[in-house]
């Protein structure tokens, strides 16, 4: 499971040698590409059309909830196997938040999460806290676009708008949004860039935004008390409670000193919610010189990284 605004190509940018779905199928595995709602491979619906506003009405709330589930459940039906999971960046917030809720946790073997995030509250990438501090998200919501596309006017002239502030390089996007990566050369930066970034909803930015400024991990806040009572029964929106994530299910997080989305305090945060965990069913990689998109599509994944994925999932197969 990918990042936002991402799709199932992060795993397939890179060469076969390098890129880690190619590296798990070498190693045996059937590896199954999951892509989001709203992204190129994924866009439609029984009756919405990706046009309209209710086709976007959606935060990744609704991927915990049914989206997740379900591809579990259809990997299930048609190999009989449990999976193992391995996501990355947002796809490890959807996993965290359904495992803490009990849910597929009963019908994956284990899970796999590169730069993990459950908070952002340590967030440093200069053009993420310009968004979220902006309540960008619920500003646009309010102006009607309920697709958040970069490559669409009204998303890129906000950029153009935020890049104009102090602190932030645009002509390095992948940077200012990540972090300094270790290994990315300028034709993995080249191929990434022909393919993402992809779209998401409008009030998935706002969700993550949320999750930077009030410094908790929980549903999707209408603001409106009246609004959340509608849809949680109490005035707040309930929190996912990462503590809750069962102690012998087995877990590889690894995540990197350099990343400005998934900070290590966050991370470390995280470990703390997960100090009662199995100390053999949990696996934590801290690599120093790494960012975020490093654990994607940097050249020196393989050994860094996928190696010690490989063999964490061949553990408990």
């Amino acid at each position: 499971m990918h990042a936002c605004m991402q799709d199932g190509m992060t795993w397939l940018l890179s060469s076969p040698e390098e890129s880690l779905a190619y590296i798990l199928a070498d190693s045996g595995f059937d590896v199954w590409v999951a892509n989001n709602r709203g992204t190129r491979w994924s866009s439609r619906h029984v009756s919405l059309d990706s046009s309209s506003r209710r086709y976007w009405d959606w935060s990744w709330d609704d991927l915990v909830v049914n989206d997740m589930p379900s591809l579990v459940d259809y990997i299930y039906s048609h190999t009989e196997q449990k999976p193992h999971f391995l996501g990355h960046s947002m796809g490890t917030l959807v996993a965290l938040a359904a495992f803490s809720e009990g849910r597929t946790v009963d019908k994956l073997k284990s899970a796999a999460l590169l730069t993990p995030v459950a908070y952002l509250s340590h967030m440093t990438t200069p053009l993420g806290i310009l968004l979220a501090k902006a309540f960008v998200g619920e500003l646009i919501t309010i102006l009607g676009v309920a697709e958040f596309n970069p490559v669409t006017p009204a998303v890129a002239s906000l950029f153009k708008e935020l890049c104009r502030h102090p602190g932030t390089n645009c002509y390095d996007l992948l940077t200012d949004f990540t972090g300094k990566n270790y290994c990315l050369n300028s034709s993995a930066v080249d191929v990434f860039l022909q393919y993402e970034p992809q779209p998401t909803s409008t009030k998935t930015m706002v969700h993550l935004a949320q999750t930077f400024r009030d410094g908790v991990l929980s549903k999707y806040d209408y603001v409106w008390p009246g609004v959340n009572v509608e849809k949680y029964g109490q005035p707040d929106p309930p929190a996912y409670n990462m503590s809750n994530i069962p102690a012998g299910f087995p877990l590889f997080l690894s995540y990197g000193g350099r990343d400005e989305l998934a900070d290590p305090g966050d991370v470390g945060r995280l470990l703390g919610d997960l100090r009662g965990h199995d100390p053999g069913r949990l696996t934590v990689q801290y690599l120093e010189q790494f960012a975020h998109a490093d654990f994607v599509i940097g050249t020196c994944a393989k050994d860094y990284v996928y190696n010690h994925v490989v063999s964490f999932f061949n553990r408990f197969n």
